[in-house]
């Protein structure tokens, strides 16, 4: 029964899930592009992309849910740090957080066709390392985007896992969180690796639980930061199965 079931579902994938992802994809990358660079980053930034988010996850056939939304505050600047299981993790966060934000991303992401374009117009803070006025630069650009409620979402991890357990957590996010006095709210995603591992091109069926954490002052100095850093993975981890931690 199962097999035949997948087997459906994979027939279902083809002919209906992914060509209609596709679709869905190119026409809300346009739509931010042309909504942002009108001028409205802040709603065509988020909106579109959260209904494209909640359109994916039901193509999908997978469940989200939501543990402790009402520890977050619409009109409160947040870093949000997640644990990175797989690609649904941004289904999860766009579609299921209800808070606006901007992502955190590797600078090579803006090369990819549409999304780069889309996500580049929509706000997104891209991350270059490549020297210290780059540094700088990504950092002003943090500081003019964090401001009246718009928040931040970074994968500590830097990327996703390949064997369902978190790994260890870099310092950019809490660094930002102690730069510009931003509490810290831990997110841990559950079950996004069972949905689609890295490795794997094909997703399935099943459910995800996204808890999110009480909020952590932001780090006043050097020693604090990795205080914060250490207490966000292990509130993270306490959410997760424990093969997972």
């Amino acid at each position: 029964m199962k097999l035949l079931l997948l087997i459906l579902y994979r027939i279902y994938q083809f002919v209906i899930m992914i060509p209609l992802i596709v679709v869905l994809t190119i026409v809300v990358g346009l739509i931010t592009i042309i909504g942002s660079l009108l001028g409205g980053g802040r709603v065509w930034g988020y909106w579109p992309a959260h209904i494209w988010a909640k359109l994916c996850m039901w193509l999908t056939l997978v469940r989200v849910e939501v543990r402790g939304r009402d520890k977050i505050r619409k009109k409160t600047s947040y870093v949000f740090v997640a644990n990175h299981q797989g690609a649904y993790d941004i289904f999860t966060i766009y579609g299921f957080l209800h808070h606006n934000f901007k992502w955190m991303m590797k600078i090579g992401l803006r090369k990819f066709p549409v999304i780069g374009v889309s996500c580049q117009a929509a706000g997104h803070i891209f991350v270059d390392n490549s020297s210290p006025a780059a540094i700088r630069s990504t950092m002003a650009k943090a500081e003019r985007t964090l401001q009246n409620g718009m928040s931040v979402v970074v994968f500590p991890e830097g990327s996703r896992t390949l064997t369902g357990r978190m790994g260890r957590f870099h310092t950019g996010a809490f660094q930002l969180a102690m730069e510009f006095k931003l509490p810290v709210v831990p997110l841990t995603i559950d079950g996004a690796f069972k949905v689609l591992p890295r490795g794997q091109w094909l997703p399935h069926w099943g459910k995800i639980i996204l808890t999110i954490h009480d909020p952590i002052d932001p780090p006043v100095d050097e020693a604090d930061r990795r205080r914060v850093s250490d207490l966000s993975a292990e509130v993270i981890k306490s959410a997760l199965p424990a093969n997972q931690r």
